[in-house]
C-alpha cells in the first residue's frame, strides 16, 4: 500500500491519535482488515471509526444521521424513503478525473496514432498517484468519522464473488452501499483472512468546514480524483460523494478492477444486464446485454413483455460477471444487489417494475419534490392534484413551463434489487445462470437496423468493438454526439482495450467451451419524420422472441454485409400498426460506408499497434461486403 507513504507525514506533524472504535470490534476483525483500517486512519486522522455491521438498527441511525445533517429528507409519501441534494458540481461521474495506474502507459491504454488524443481511458503514473494522494489524504477526515464497509460483490459464497473493504467518511455512501451490496458483518465473516480489494474513499472536507456547503453536500470538486491501481487491487477516491465516483464497489470495482482480476483469471466482467426469458412453450433462456449508460438497459432488464404467454425476469441490471462451468457453459452472476437506475423517462409506462420497486427502502438523489412528500422527474407521467407545489432537485419552486428541467438529467434511484417484483428466481444463485446470448447494442437514430446476429464469435467481437452511440448524461458530456463506446465499457476498462479484445477473442478460443451467439440491437432508429421506428420497451421482447428462436437453431434469417437480420414475416409483428419491416432493417449504403470509414479512424487512431489483427480482418471484411452493396 504505496499510498500510506503520506501516513509518515501525519506522524511527522504529530497529529496521530489512537483509534477510537465507536462502533464494532475492530480487534476481532482478520489481521489484513485491521491493518488496513489503522494505516488508512493514520492516513487520514478521523476522528472516530464505525465498523460497519450491516443490521437494521445500524441502517436506521445512519440514515437519522444525514437527516440530521440536511443531506437526507425523508420523503413522506413512501416507506423509508429520501432525498438527497447534491453539490450542482457533484452531479456525475467524473471521466476526466478516473484513472488508472500502472508502471508502464501501455499498460492502462493503447498509445494513440501520432495526432490522434487517446479516448479509452487516462493512465497515471505510480510516482505521480503517490503525490496526488499525499496532497489530499493527510489529515483529509479531521473531525469526520471514518465509516470501515466490509461488503461482497456477489452472492456470498458464491465462486463467483469478491469481497472488498471500503473506508469512507460519508455515511451517504454507507446507507447506499447497504443497498448496493452484501454489506456488513456477513461479508466480513465470507472473507476471513482471504484477499480483498481496498477501498479508501473521502468526500475532501476535513471539520471544522472552511467554507459553507452547497446543499449540504461535502465534496471537494476542485480536487476530485477516482484512481485504481489494478496490480494491487486498489481505489482510491478523493473529493467526490456522488454514485459511481463515492460507491467503490460499483464501477471501480465490479468493471474497472473486475475486469482485470477476470483477465488475470479467465472469466469476463462486463457492463451488462442479465435477463431470463421464458417463452410461452415453457423454454428458458439468459441474455447478457451491453448499452451504454441511459440507453435502455434498466428498462430492459425489468421488461414487461407485450407478447402473450412471455415472461421476463431479471437478474441484474447493469453489471455481469461470467465465467465458464465444467461443463463448457458460460454462467453470469449480478455482483450486485441492488439498482442505481437513472429517473428520467422512468414511469408505470416505460418500466412499471421499477417504478413498484422505488415505492420503499430507497434512495432518490437529485430528483424533483412535490408538496404531498414524493418524487418527481421528466417523464414520470403522474398526475398530481391542482396546485400541488412542485420542487427542483436544488428545492427551488418549479413548473412545468421552467426553462429547466425538474430533476437532473442524471438523478438517480437507489433501491434494493429483491424488491423488483419480477427477480429471477435464480438471481443469487451462486453457481451463476447460464447464457445463451450477448446483446450489444446503442442508441443510434440512422442507418443501424433493428436486430443483427454476427457470423460468428470473433465478427460478434469486432461488432462489440465497434458500438457506437449518442452520448448521455451520465458522465459529464454534452449534447447528443455519436461517440464510440465499445462493448459499453469505454470509461470503463480496468487495462489497455487492445488486450482487452485478446481476452475476448481467447475466450472464444477456450477448449470445450458452448460460446453463446452474439447480436446487436437498435431500439431507437428514426424515420424521415424524426420519429422512432420501433415502440420499445415491452415490445422489446418481439426482438428477444426472434433472438431466442436463432439461439435454438432456428433458420429464420437472411445475410446481409453486416451480419444475419430476421427475414421478412420472422419477426412476430401481430398487433403492432405503423411498423415498416423494410425501413427498419433498410442498410443505406452511404450510411455503411461511413460508418466503416469512421470505425477504421476510430481502430487505426485508438488502438493503434495494440489493435488485435482478427479485429482488423472483421473490419476489412465488413469494408469488402459494403463496396458490394
Amino acid at each position: 500500500m504505496r499510498w500510506l507513504r503520506g501516513c509518515r507525514v501525519a506522524w511527522a506533524r504529530g497529529t496521530h491519535t489512537a483509534l477510537r472504535v465507536v462502533h464494532g470490534d475492530l480487534e476481532a476483525a482478520p489481521a489484513r482488515v485491521r491493518a488496513f483500517v489503522e494505516q488508512g486512519a493514520q492516513l487520514c486522522q478521523p476522528a472516530a471509526v464505525h465498523l460497519c455491521d450491516g443490521s437494521q438498527a445500524e441502517n436506521g441511525a445512519v440514515l437519522a444521521l444525514l437527516e440530521t445533517e440536511g443531506v437526507l429528507q425523508r420523503l413522506a409519501k413512501y416507506e423509508n424513503c429520501w432525498l438527497a441534494r447534491t453539490d450542482p458540481k457533484d452531479v456525475a461521474r467524473v471521466e476526466s478525473k478516473t484513472v488508472i495506474v500502472t508502471e508502464q502507459q501501455r499498460d492502462t491504454v493503447p498509445i494513440p496514432a501520432s495526432g490522434a488524443t487517446g479516448q479509452l481511458g487516462n493512465w497515471m503514473s505510480p510516482a505521480d498517484f503517490q503525490a496526488a494522494v499525499d496532497n489530499r489524504f493527510p489529515g483529509c477526515m479531521r473531525g469526520r468519522t471514518m465509516y470501515v464497509i466490509p461488503y461482497s460483490m456477489g452472492p456470498l459464497g458464491s465462486p463467483l464473488a469478491k469481497t472488498g473493504v471500503q473506508l469512507t467518511d460519508s455515511p451517504y455512501v454507507v446507507a447506499s452501499m447497504r443497498i448496493m451490496t452484501r454489506m456488513g458483518a456477513p461479508a466480513l465473516r465470507a472473507l476471513g483472512d482471504g484477499e480483498f480489494v481496498q477501498c479508501l474513499h473521502s468526500v475532501g472536507q476535513p471539520l471544522p468546514l472552511q467554507e459553507e456547503l452547497v446543499n449540504n453536500w461535502p465534496c471537494n470538486p476542485a480536487k476530485t480524483l477516482i484512481a485504481h491501481v489494478p496490480d494491487r487491487r486498489e481505489i482510491v477516491s478523493f473529493g467526490s460523494g456522488y454514485g459511481g465516483n463515492s460507491l467503490l464497489g460499483k464501477k471501480c470495482f465490479a468493471l474497472r478492477i473486475a475486469s482485470r482480476i477476470a483477465r488475470d483469471e479467465g472469466w469476463l466482467a462486463e457492463h451488462m444486464l442479465i435477463l431470463g426469458l421464458t417463452s410461452p412453450e415453457g423454454r428458458k433462456k439468459y441474455v447478457a446485454a451491453a448499452f451504454p449508460s441511459a440507453c435502455g438497459k434498466t428498462n430492459l432488464a425489468m421488461m414487461t413483455p407485450s407478447l402473450p404467454g412471455w415472461r421476463a425476469e431479471c437478474v441484474g441490471d447493469d453489471i455481469a460477471w461470467m465465467k465458464f462451468d465444467s461443463e463448457g457453459r458460460l454462467r453470469a452472476i449480478n455482483p450486485e444487489s441492488g439498482f442505481f437506475g437513472v429517473a428520467p423517462g422512468t414511469s408505470m409506462r416505460t418500466n412499471p417494475n421499477a417504478m413498484h420497486t422505488v415505492q420503499r427502502n430507497t434512495l432518490f438523489t437529485n430528483v424533483g419534490l412535490t408538496g404531498e412528500g414524493g418524487v418527481y422527474w421528466e417523464g414520470i407521467d403522474h398526475h398530481l392534484p391542482p396546485r400541488t407545489p412542485i420542487y427542483d432537485w436544488q428545492g427551488r419552486p418549479w413548473s412545468p413551463d421552467a426553462k429547466e428541467p425538474c430533476a437532473h438529467p442524471n438523478s438517480r434511484f437507489c433501491a434494493p434489487a429483491r424488491q423488483c417484483p419480477i427477480m429471477d428466481p435464480a438471481w443469487e444463485s451462486p453457481e451463476g445462470v447460464p447464457i445463451d446470448a450477448i446483446i450489444f447494442g446503442g442508441r443510434r437514430p440512422q442507418g443501424v437496423p433493428l436486430v443483427y446476429e454476427a457470423f460468428n464469435w470473433q465478427h460478434g467481437v469486432f461488432v462489440g468493438s465497434a458500438m457506437r452511440s449518442e452520448s448521455t448524461a451520465a458522465a459529464e458530456h454534452k449534447g447528443k454526439v455519436i461517440m464510440h463506446d465499445p462493448f459499453a465499457m469505454r470509461p470503463f476498462f480496468g487495462y489497455n482495450f487492445g488486450r482487452y479484445l485478446e481476452h475476448w477473442l481467447a475466450v472464444g478460443e477456450r477448449s470445450g467451451a458452448r460460446l453463446p451467439k452474439i447480436f446487436h440491437v437498435n431500439w431507437f432508429r428514426k424515420g424521415p419524420d424524426g420519429n422512432f421506428l420501433w415502440p420499445g420497451f415491452g415490445e422489446n421482447c418481439r426482438v428477444l422472441d426472434w433472438i431466442c428462436r436463432r439461439v435454438d437453431g432456428e433458420d429464420s434469417a437472411q445475410e446481409t454485409p453486416i451480419g444475419y437480420v430476421p427475414r421478412e414475416g420472422a419477426l412476430n409483428l401481430q398487433g403492432l400498426a405503423n411498423v415498416d419491416h423494410k425501413e427498419l432493417f433498410h442498410l443505406p449504403k452511404e450510411f455503411w460506408e461511413q460508418e466503416v470509414r469512421d470505425i477504421r479512424k476510430y481502430l487505426t487512431e485508438q488502438v493503434n499497434e495494440d489493435l488485435p489483427r482478427e479485429v482488423m480482418q472483421e473490419l476489412e471484411g465488413l469494408e469488402s461486403r459494403v463496396k458490394k452493396m
